[in-house]
């Protein structure tokens, strides 16, 4: 083996050999279990961000977990098309590169510079998925808007329309007015921001007056350009003020509209003046309380938010209605929405209809997508109706048929499916899956796969003239076929049959309504087994915290703190960091932030780290929260412990002899308590690894792994090797010694291979050399398998207590400043020896003289207290190490316990006066009080420790003689 780790010469060449031989494959033997997850399909909008690398990691690590199980394993790769992610990015990269628009070009050119965008995009995210280590069956790589899952979405689509499950209507939805577009409730983010209350005067009609004597309704709003939609006024009918009014009339300002006043649970007596205008065409509050009462709908605005020339009336089913004139005051006419909020402030001002404006807190909806204020707005769009969806997606979770992991996101879960509406299908783009209906002249739907179908279907000659739905699938739809149209569907492949039900799906808290509730709802519809039961999409549903930077912030190309994965894997100077978080910045001022907050983070850029260490960071950062911060420490640690693994591997096989693989003259090896124990000690931390992945704790299994690897296997066991091998044991305990490192190595680096597969595999072919194994690969071998007949308690308990003898030794050494050259094989005492240890001791001392490295192990007979020595209590026993001037240096010793001493009778001396002080004991907690009563308890003891430690170093002489007599063991 090469004396340096590096994984820069082992990673990329080793992942194109696993990709040539064909190990990511499934094994199509249908004997044995499969293990199928679908890796969620990144979005083309660029590469991979932190929370990629961090489920794909998590996912990988359980199919090459489930393959070493020797299971037919299939992980599904894809890429998602991202309708609206997709088109800003290259709308805005055509801007900066050309100063165009997508409306400079027919729909048909704009598609041909997305599918351009499309194969660099993804071609970046697949070398990235590469450099990962996610061993994933390439050939079988799938694009939401390829020929064969497109054709998949229309038969989706064509179902649910035949089925009456999808239906077009007239309805409000959040609409972005720079994206032009439908976007859902779960892209629409609320802030908090200081505004305006206006309250206006709206005449009464037919020489009415409110119980006060006025001839006018006082309105509050927070939005007066919509009252040029206004048509109708809604007070509580329990409201003294006003129940005599309702089913009378007002006159909406401005238009001078006659509009009713109405009664409805919405209005509160308390809100403001009472009395609530109703816009159903501009709230969504408004639209339900203008549907309970059938009020008509009054369009005021044109797609890009201007107020239209003239006003859009539909009655409440989205009829054209003429219930109100449609003429709207010219000046009005082709303002922005806020100028001419503006404008008609001023109007009423000037009209001596403002009454007052108050400063008021708003919840303002923002478009998650382009950042702007959403505004409601009438279109004409597709729904897919939920109702009866939900109910068998809700039974599947409340039977354990999807388990969600944590539990803890079942709640939420639930929380959204059982208040779930309608779901507004369609988006006002031009990438994405164009909807399958057409029109005729007249505006008659057909709905089919295709025009010729539809003309066959509906049997519509060739010369009446159709035309198709402008509008796209949302992308939501057509990923919610995912785990089976990615399979195949709608044909019945050996890979849907096979595959389906997946096992788990790895996937962020944020997405469990875009996606997760959706996947399930439309799986359970279309897919049925062989008795027509409605199949699930996924077993599991892992749920993933989000990654966020070392200070809890978000990480997002805004902020500047984003960090590439592969810049992790491979390392990146400041200066191209810097280039990378401030290119195309639109904010000279964001970007110098950025620059500052960059170099004061990483003054030296990001050091290469490898694939490894970076996997073992994220699944070690795997656990059961919500967020995940970021360490960039943790990374470096485990970047290290890559190199001690290296490292050990490098002393075995440097030991490892050729003969040692063939015991001759098949003599019997009877292992010593070291090998005993090691071999147990592995053989519970397989019980626990597997344990813990098993049950989705990545955090705990790396943990696991760690503290085994680092201490047991590398501090702890090969250091004991060395000493076996330097203290000349016979043939045989050597050949035992050898023969469990190697034993012991190999199945640690098939147990560590789902985590960190590259320096597994590399160090694996190093050893495996001798078995002419060199051109298999540890990824085909069997995941260590816990075995009871490896469990030894009596080994355990002798390396248990050489352990805890070593550390006392060498605490105490440490404690006196014993001297460097005098460290090894000294003698020591062992007071009030319990039976146990000393059978324990008799029965295995040339082991322990070995291991602790000691000369002579003497115990003392009941009632002899030994020479003058240092001492400690360890288990069964009190450890002396007796005291001369030739073990210790005597001035510098003084001079460390002389500090110590001050340092705990200065703690003693503080506890004492808060003591003292008789406020401190009468008023403070009955828990305090005892804290520090045991406190003082405990630093006492230590302090007449140190002393007696003090008096014994002050009282050595050059050396020991003239001891009594005693049962010394050598």
């Amino acid at each position: 083996m090469e004396k340096t780790y590096n994984p820069k010469d082992i990673e990329q060449s080793l992942y194109a050999h696993w990709e040539k031989q064909g190990y990511f494959k499934p094994n199509d033997n249908s004997k044995q279990d499969s293990y199928c997850i679908m890796i969620p399909p990144p979005n083309i909008t660029g590469c991979l961000h932190m929370g990629h690398a961090f489920q794909q990691t998590i996912i990988d690590i359980l199919i090459r977990y489930h393959r070493m199980q020797y299971k037919n394993t299939f992980c599904q790769v894809g890429m998602d098309h991202a309708g609206i992610a997709t088109q800003m990015v290259v709308e805005y990269k055509l801007n900066a590169e050309e100063g165009k628009t997508r409306y400079d070009y027919s729909r048909k050119e704009f598609i041909e510079k997305i599918w351009q965008w499309k194969l660099k995009s993804s071609s970046t995210i697949a070398n990235q998925m590469r450099r990962l280590g996610s061993s994933i069956d390439w050939e079988s790589e799938r694009f939401t808007m390829d020929k064969t899952f497109s054709n998949a979405v229309k038969e989706a689509f064509v179902r649910l329309y035949q089925n009456n499950l999808i239906y077009r209507g007239k309805r409000l939805v959040n609409w972005d007015l720079n994206l032009r577009t439908a976007i859902s409730d779960l892209e629409v983010k609320h802030r908090t921001s200081k505004g305006s209350m206006w309250y206006l005067r709206y005449p009464l009609a037919d020489d009415i007056c409110t119980t006060e004597g006025l001839n006018y309704l006082v309105i509050a709003t927070t939005r007066p350009e919509t009252m040029l939609g206004d048509t109708g006024i809604a007070v509580n009918m329990d409201d003294p003020r006003y129940r005599d009014l309702i089913g009378r009339f007002v006159f909406s300002p401005l238009v001078n509209r006659r509009i009713p006043i109405i009664g409805d649970k919405n209005a509160s007596i308390e809100k403001g003046t009472g009395c609530v205008k109703v816009t159903p065409a501009h709230d969504f509050d408004d639209y339900e309380i203008g549907k309970r009462h059938g009020l008509p709908m009054i369009n005021i605005l044109t797609l890009d938010g201007k107020i239209r020339q003239e006003l859009e009336i539909f009655d409440t089913n989205g009829k054209i209605c003429n219930a109100f004139s449609s003429m709207i005051p010219s000046a009005f006419q082709g303002l922005e929405r806020f100028a001419a909020r503006s404008a008609i402030v001023k109007e009423l001002k000037r009209l001596g209809l403002l009454v007052k404006i108050k400063i008021h807190n708003l919840n303002i909806p923002y478009s998650d997508r382009s950042n702007i204020i959403v505004e409601p707005m009438l279109t004409d769009q597709w729904y897919m109706r939920t109702t009866l969806l939900s109910k068998v997606a809700i039974e599947a979770v409340e039977h354990d048929k999807i388990q969600f992991i944590p539990r803890q996101y079942t709640n939420m879960y639930f929380n959204w499916m059982h208040n779930i509406q309608d779901w507004c299908i369609s988006r006002q783009l031009w990438w994405g899956h164009r909807i399958p209906a057409w029109y005729d002249v007249s505006g008659k739907i057909y709905v089919g796969l295709s025009e010729s179908k539809v003309r066959q279907q509906y049997r519509i000659r060739d010369n009446v003239e159709l035309y198709q739905d402008n509008d796209v699938l949302d992308t939501w739809f057509s990923s919610g076929l995912w785990t089976f149209a990615a399979l195949g569907w709608p044909e019945n492949t050996k890979k849907l049959q096979t595959f389906h039900p997946t096992n788990v799906v790895v996937s962020g808290f944020d997405i469990i309504f875009f996606w997760i509730a959706r996947m399930i709802m439309l799986t359970m519809y279309f897919i049925k087994d062989s008795h027509d039961t409605s199949q699930v999409p996924f077993k599991i549903v892992y749920m993933t915290g989000l990654i966020r930077d070392e200070t809890g912030q978000k990480m997002s190309k805004s902020k500047g703190n984003i960090i590439d994965p592969i810049d992790m894997i491979d390392g990146i100077s400041l200066s191209d960091l810097l280039k990378k978080r401030t290119e195309n910045m639109m904010q000279p001022q964001l970007a110098e932030t950025i620059r500052k907050r960059t170099e004061k983070q990483f003054p030296n850029g990001i050091e290469s780290h490898g694939a490894d260490a970076l996997r073992f960071t994220l699944a070690a950062l795997a656990s059961s929260g919500r967020d995940i911060n970021w360490d960039m420490q943790r990374l470096k640690g485990y970047r290290n412990f890559c190199n001690k693994l290296w490292n050990a591997s490098r002393f075995v096989s440097m030991n490892i002899k050729c003969q040692d693989n063939v015991l001759k003259n098949n003599e019997k090896v009877v292992l010593s308590p070291l090998n005993r124990w090691i071999l147990a000690e592995f053989n519970q931390t397989i019980k626990a690894f597997r344990e813990s992945l098993d049950n989705y704790r990545f955090d705990l299994a790396t943990s696991i792994a760690y503290e085994f690897t680092w201490n047991q296997f590398c501090d702890w066991y090969l250091e004991f090797t060395k000493l076996v091998m330097k203290n000349n044991s016979n043939e045989i305990e050597l050949y035992s010694t050898r023969n469990m490192m190697m034993t012991i190595l190999e199945a640690l680096l098939r147990l560590l291979h789902p985590i960190i597969p590259f320096i597994t595999e590399t160090i694996w072919k190093k050893i495996t050399l001798l078995d002419n194994n060199q051109e298999m690969s540890i990824l085909l071998q069997t995941f260590p398998t816990y075995n009871v007949r490896d469990e030894d308690p009596d080994a355990c308990k002798i390396l248990t207590w050489i352990k805890q003898l070593i550390v006392a030794i060498r605490v105490m050494f440490t404690e006196i400043n014993i001297k460097k050259n005098r460290k090894q094989y000294i003698s020591i005492f062992l007071r009030n020896v319990s039976p146990e240890v000393e059978r324990l001791i008799n029965n295995n001392l040339n082991c322990i003289l070995i291991l602790a490295q000691l000369n002579k192990i003497t115990l003392l007979p009941p009632g002899n207290q030994g020479p003058a020595s240092i001492t400690k209590t360890i288990h069964g026993a009190e450890l002396l190490i007796p005291i001369s001037e030739d073990l210790v240096n005597k001035k510098v010793a003084l001079q460390h316990l002389t500090k110590e001493i001050e340092r705990v009778e200065s703690e003693i001396n503080r506890i004492t006066t808060k003591f003292d002080n008789k406020n401190f004991v009468s008023h403070a907690p009955k828990s305090m009080v005892e804290k520090e009563l045991n406190k003082m308890k405990n630093y006492q003891k230590f302090r007449q420790k140190l002393l007696e430690q003090k008096s014994v170093i002050s009282n050595c002489h050059r050396s020991i003689n003239n001891l009594d007599k005693v049962n010394s063991i050598s």
